[in-house]
């Protein structure tokens, strides 16, 4: 039978790094602290612990225990927190992960309302590109994600959300452009702006170009929606957004959309959740706002 009482012991002492820090904060005694350490690494077989003149430091083996008591720890604070929420239904939290122009552009109106409904309920928002989301969720870290799809994962509950356009655009330096349909070969004659390599946007944009036996070799690789649109409205090239992103500057005619002879398929925002895992009650709430097909 699992001893928890020895994980705990275990993990503040990895969290602290110090034995005499974990006895403080478990109110018992150091060698008590020592003794549960041993009680592991002999029921284990393998030293998790290194001493040092400052404390204690993992060992690659107690790095690899960390790693899944840590997610069991984030666990049960969840469901205290979830206990806390069916006795209170005023309090408790919200945590989404998103990349930060689904949270900008997408998640914005719905978080604004939400927020307005149930002010008490503290809201979190993690940033990642989807692998990191899809990490986050099964450590425990978020309690929903908002992703692109497709998503593969048989741990994960997938709801769809809207339809979305990607496109490139270009500003004013390349108004000649303007009316023109391009190739995707003389495209690449032009000097183009990526998101990083990691996001789905990216797979798909780059899979278009390798499917037509073509290689899209970016310029300027960037980090956030927000650089893609200003880089490409300082003239710096042409940025592949998503269209739905960028409707203020393409009204605004700050930019312009290139038309391409092939078409770029559109892609689906998801809603991600752990399958056979309870939403808390602001996440289940805050899912039943969000437009599903």
């Amino acid at each position: 039978m699992i001893n928890f009482e020895l994980y705990k012991v275990f993990y503040l002492t990895a969290q602290l790094g110090s034995l005499s820090k974990a006895a403080k904060a478990l109110y018992i005694t150091q060698p008590s602290v020592s003794h549960a350490i041993k009680q592991l690494e002999e029921g284990f077989g393998l030293e998790l612990f290194s001493r040092t003149s400052k404390g204690v430091v993992l060992t690659k083996e107690g790095q690899v225990l960390h790693s899944y008591v840590e997610q069991a720890f984030n666990f049960l604070s969840l469901a205290e927190d979830k206990m806390a929420e069916l006795k209170n239904l005023e309090g408790g939290e919200l945590r989404i992960g998103g990349s930060d122009s689904l949270c900008k552009h997408y998640l914005l109106p719905y978080l604004e309302v939400f927020h307005a409904q149930h002010p008490n309920v503290k809201i979190h928002l993690v940033h990642g590109t989807t692998p990191e989301i899809v990490s986050y969720l099964k450590e425990g870290k978020i309690d929903l994600g908002v992703v692109r799809m497709p998503v593969n994962d048989i741990q994960l509950e997938v709801r769809e959300g809207i339809l979305i356009q990607d496109c490139f655009v270009a500003g004013s330096k390349y108004r000649e452009l303007s009316g023109q349909v391009l190739s995707l070969e003389k495209l690449l004659d032009y000097p183009i702006i990526l998101f990083s390599r990691n996001s789905h946007s990216r797979y798909a944009i780059t899979g278009l170009f390798r499917d037509h036996g073509l290689v899209l070799a970016p310029e300027f690789e960037l980090g956030s929606v927000d650089l893609l649109i200003e880089f490409a409205k300082t003239g710096l090239g042409i940025s592949y957004v998503t269209k739905q992103f960028v409707r203020k500057e393409l009204e605004e005619e700050s930019l312009f959309e290139i038309k391409l002879d092939v078409p770029i398929p559109q892609s689906r925002v998801g809603i991600i959740t752990l399958k056979n895992m309870p939403l808390t009650s602001a996440a289940s709430a805050f899912i039943d706002r969000i437009p599903l097909d």
